[in-house]
């Protein structure tokens, strides 16, 4: 064990608690027996590497920039807050496996076991296992809690206590929010089409529909972004497009050894609201769109993936789920329904910008960045999209009673992006 002392320290943040907002709550208080509360990052920092003590420094001296990761969750009359704690130890946040030359499925294992753990409520709720990888390098393997960040808030933090300073912040952003001040006639309109375009033909089958238990299995993969970017911009797609034809086909793949033919599934596709400059910890909400999934045709699945997503953009479905939640409880639980459904969609894709450009850690590149996104109660898939320089990055995770053989999934995903650009 390394002493605190040995560590450069921060000032504590303010003492006065901070109240969880809202949707933080809500996701608290989704987490379960067989439901963990965190996301995890898969970073792979490419020869030589950095060592325990070098990270646990590297970390430490840049904690003032994010106070709450110096928080735990407590308890005020007003509901859970993010209190003070007093007895922060980085030994106790970022901590070492012990383990070493750990081959590419050896390390996909080693998340798998650890995303099943829950974060300790009673230290700050993230956490960074360190582990050695075959070849060289190293693997931090980072659980943060949902309630803590969603995806964009994640890639925040890690600009923020992980990638060294200089490191350029994720290209793009958040939407402008749609004109509130429109006629009432118009909302209505638009409120309509949204439900019949969410309640509309759901799945009465989904391969994915199941009482989870506390197992998880995770697969990695990844595809040259530039070169997917292009092959749909050809098309009049968008890179996120792209990624959910590849993850149609790499279904249709899976779906063929695993289950049998489906016509379509209905995949959710989280969309950020955060603004430039916001430390929101949660601004998200979603629309759903179909994939054809008997198609086998790249391009073709690609056009009609395009359409789908066009369509819902245009109506700012997205913008609309989160209005409803803020106007009515009736409407909010219209929205909880279709987020929770597996009538309603059958698997969440998530696609969350990373650094634009090559990031460093304690000197040493980061040669990938993963993304694992918990499943839910009947959703027993989830796919997590993140992208690093020219890569994009593709991270599976499924209780594997449900859903097995990710591998295999991971591969034909890859495999499909590979003829989308070979199409062009």
């Amino acid at each position: 064990m390394v002493r605190r002392a040995e560590h450069p320290s921060q000032d504590a943040p303010d003492s006065k608690p901070l109240p969880l907002s809202p949707q933080d709550r809500a996701i608290l208080e989704l987490e379960g027996p067989t439901i963990a509360g965190h996301t995890c990052k898969v970073i792979r920092i490419a020869d030589p590497g950095a060592s325990i003590d070098q990270l646990r420094r590297h970390v430490a001296a840049r904690l003032g920039t994010e106070p709450l990761l110096r928080c735990r969750l407590g308890e005020t009359a007003e509901g859970p807050a993010w209190v003070t704690y007093p007895d922060f130890d980085i030994v106790e946040q970022l901590v070492d496996t012990g383990l070493d030359g750990l081959a590419a499925a050896e390390l996909e294992r080693l998340v798998a076991e650890l995303f099943e753990q829950h974060l300790d409520r009673e230290l700050p709720l993230w956490r960074i296992d360190v582990a050695g990888l075959q070849g060289g390098g190293t693997a931090l393997i980072w659980r943060l809690h949902h309630s803590l960040a969603d995806g964009t808030a994640a890639m925040r933090i890690a600009r923020s206590v992980l990638w060294d300073s200089g490191s350029p912040p994720p290209a793009g952003g958040a939407r402008p929010a749609p004109d509130r001040g429109a006629d009432d006639r118009r909302r209505l309109g638009h409120l309509a089409a949204f439900i019949g375009r969410e309640l509309a033909d759901t799945i009465r089958d989904s391969p994915f529909d199941g009482e989870v238990g506390t197992k998880r299995a995770v697969a990695l993969a990844s595809v040259p972004l530039g070169e997917l970017h292009d092959a749909a911009k050809r098309q009049g797609a968008t890179v996120n497009d792209a990624v959910l034809a590849a993850v149609g086909g790499g279904l249709r793949r899976w779906l063929s050894h695993h289950h049998g033919p489906l016509g379509s599934l209905r995949l959710r596709v989280p969309v950020s609201l955060h603004h430039e400059g916001d430390d929101a910890a949660n601004r998200d909400s979603f629309f759903t769109v179909p994939v054809p999934i008997t198609e086998s045709d790249p391009v073709a699945r690609l056009r009609a993936v395009r359409e789908g997503t066009a369509e819902r953009k245009a109506a700012h479905d997205a913008e609309l789920l989160a209005r409803l939640r803020s106007r009515s409880p009736a409407l909010a639980a219209l929205a909880d329904r279709l987020e929770r459904s597996p009538r309603s969609f059958a698997l969440c894709v998530s696609n969350v910008p990373g650094p634009r450009a090559p990031v460093t850690v304690c000197g040493a590149p980061v040669a990938e960045l993963h993304s694992i996104a918990e499943i839910g109660r009947r959703h027993a898939l989830r796919i997590a999209v993140v992208s690093i320089a020219d890569d994009l990055c593709f991270g599976f995770c499924a209780d594997p009673l449900i859903a097995g053989d990710l591998r295999e999934m991971a591969a034909g995903t890859e495999a499909e992006a590979g003829a989308l650009i070979a199409a062009g």
